[in-house]
């Protein structure tokens, strides 16, 4: 019986562990291209809680850097570096 409930306790917390994760955490990198026929230069402007936060931060920050007509801004989903390939890796990219 003892051993039972154990394995038990210890099935449930494994699992919720796999399958728990929180599925809302969303964080949004702004990325800046001061050149927008060059999307391997770019600058990573900050992160953010929303969509709509990372593109009106991009947007203020391409007018501060005078690049509002020859730059772009492309907004990163959970971005993580990629140490070999040195460049970030996103879920998804929006604008």
């Amino acid at each position: 019986m003892g051993k039972t409930i154990i394995f038990t306790v210890l099935a449930v917390f494994l699992l919720s562990g796999c399958f728990g994760g929180d599925a809302n955490d969303k964080e949004w990198t702004s990325l800046i291209y001061p050149d927008k026929t060059n999307s391997k230069r770019n600058k990573k402007n900050g992160i953010y809680n929303t969509l709509e936060e990372c593109k009106k931060a991009s947007l203020e920050e391409l007018a501060n850097l005078g690049l509002k007509d020859k730059g772009d801004y492309k907004c990163g989903l959970n971005c993580n570096y990629h140490e070999g390939m040195k460049l970030d890796i996103c879920e998804q990219m929006s604008k």
